[in-house]
């Protein structure tokens, strides 16, 4: 956000001469207190959390709310998004009802003679504790100029002298907005220009100030990143310590889990060269979560993330089926010849494919996948595919369906020998054969997947290690 604005032009309408203020009313807020909230998106089937913008600083100051810092830690996406009743809801149409009122009793006193002008105060009132949320002292000259001209004392003495010029108002907020906000929300601060009744102007304006608000607290968010994760380990440690005092039964879903992947010795063809014994038992087990078994009990040091490793493994699962039917597709020569036809290809396999979410929709999903590879390719030959190729490339299409298909057993190897190379290396490591259509999806899932165990080591690897330190290499 640049919060580096200078003065707007219309500014010079005003004076500074004192006056007296009067009581008001809320016009635009989200709740009783007058705070604007935000929602801490959910994961698919967990409800999301509404906070106020006091809890989200408190949270980033003190680590109060441990979900919402492990959230923001493991998520470099992370944003809230505004909070919005459902609809239907009490609250929605007490919300909706109210709003509208309130715009509509401003234009029947804009409009009375003489002009009434209390609603008129009490909005300007309320723009400028939205001005004041919004850049949250980080722009003192601004801050004072907001001050100056949106002064409760100056407006209510032009509103007692009939000299209030509601319209130079909402020119001077507009000029604000328009030097403050981010580049996304230029075009809705331009077109405020453009509306000619003063109403609907002040109406645009707190929409405007509403959403500019979301960016200001998302900008905070992004800026304190850093020292919310450092923050976050060290609570969580600390706060797991604390609970290993009283709680002496063990972590036995966590124990197998690891014992599973122990290896008393790193293979010398293992991708992680120089890693320790401990090291490549605890990426083993990593490497586990992304092709977990329902009968295995999950582990308990990872249940925070449970969701969240569920909701990755089916965004993996598709990028590996969709690089699958590349690598067949790439038999044919139409698509092995033309980059462009099989670029195009790839995004249409992963539309087809980006509704999936288990193995049964899968192996349905592939034969819309079938067909549609069929058509490319006689629309492009402009004749049939002959008897035994339509057999064998419908039956290797079909059969990427299944974890056992030879192709696909080797796409998946390539995907763990890069996960792993990514969960080792700084810097993000080449693309593996047969992925480069799919590169932007793999980096995103395997930067998911580096954030989220990097994360969990950070806080129990200590834990890991002594855990396995016990297993009895000879068992």
């Amino acid at each position: 956000m640049d919060s580096s604005g200078s003065d707007g032009n219309s500014s010079d309408n005003f004076s500074s001469s004192p006056g007296a203020s009067s009581s008001r009313e809320r016009t635009d807020s989200e709740s009783s207190d007058g705070q604007m909230r935000f929602v801490l998106p959910g994961l698919p089937g967990s409800a999301p959390k509404v906070l106020t913008m006091n809890e989200v600083m408190d949270c980033m100051k003190n680590i109060q709310n441990m979900t919402l810092a492990h959230e923001i830690a493991i998520n470099p996406e992370f944003k809230l998004q505004p909070f919005e009743p459902p609809e239907n809801s009490l609250e929605r149409v007490v919300k909706d009802t109210v709003h509208r009122a309130f715009w509509n009793v401003l234009r029947e006193k804009l409009s009375s003679d003489p002009p009434c002008y209390d609603h008129a105060i009490q909005l300007l009132l309320d723009i400028k504790e939205n001005l004041d949320h919004i850049f949250l002292d980080n722009n003192r000259r601004i801050m004072q100029r907001i001050s100056e001209v949106l002064d409760p004392k100056l407006i209510q003495q032009q509103a007692e002298q009939g000299v209030l010029d509601f319209r130079a108002y909402a020119n001077f907020v507009i000029d604000i907005m328009a030097k403050s906000c981010a580049p996304v929300r230029d075009e809705q601060i331009a077109q405020l220009r453009d509306i000619e009744d003063v109403v609907d102007v002040f109406r645009g304006i707190m929409e405007a100030l509403t959403v500019m608000r979301l960016d200001a607290a998302n900008f905070f968010l992004g800026a304190a990143r850093g020292k919310v994760i450092a923050n976050s380990v060290e609570y969580e440690k600390l706060k797991f310590k604390d609970y290993l005092k009283h709680y002496t039964a063990g972590f036995p879903a966590t124990e197998a889990w690891l014992k599973r992947n122990f290896a008393a010795s790193t293979p010398a063809s293992s991708d992680e060269a120089g890693a320790s014994p401990v090291k490549y038992t605890i990426a083993n087990a990593y490497v586990e979560l992304t092709d977990w078994q329902a009968e295995n009990e999950f582990p308990e040091l990872l249940s925070m993330d449970k969701e969240r490793i569920e909701t990755l493994q089916k965004r993996i699962n598709r990028l590996c089926a969709c690089t699958t039917v590349l690598a067949i597709a790439s038999g044919v020569p139409m698509f092995a010849q033309n980059p462009n036809m099989k670029a195009a290809f790839a995004q249409e396999v992963e539309i087809l494919l980006q509704d999936v979410q288990n193995e049964s929709q899968l192996a349905d999903a592939m034969e819309n996948v079938w067909v549609h590879m069929k058509s490319v390719i006689e629309k492009h030959q402009k004749v049939s595919l002959d008897q035994d190729t339509d057999d064998t490339l419908k039956n290797q299409v079909l059969q990427a369906a299944q974890k056992d298909s030879l192709v696909r057993k080797l796409i998946w190897k390539r995907f763990t020998t890069y996960l792993r190379m990514c969960m080792y290396a700084k810097n993000i490591p080449p693309t593996p054969p047969g992925f480069v259509e799919f590169a932007r999806e793999l980096e995103a899932v395997s930067n998911s997947f580096k954030s989220l165990t990097s994360y969990n080591h950070a806080v129990y690897g200590e834990y890991y290690r002594e855990m396995i330190s016990k297993f009895d290499v000879s068992s």
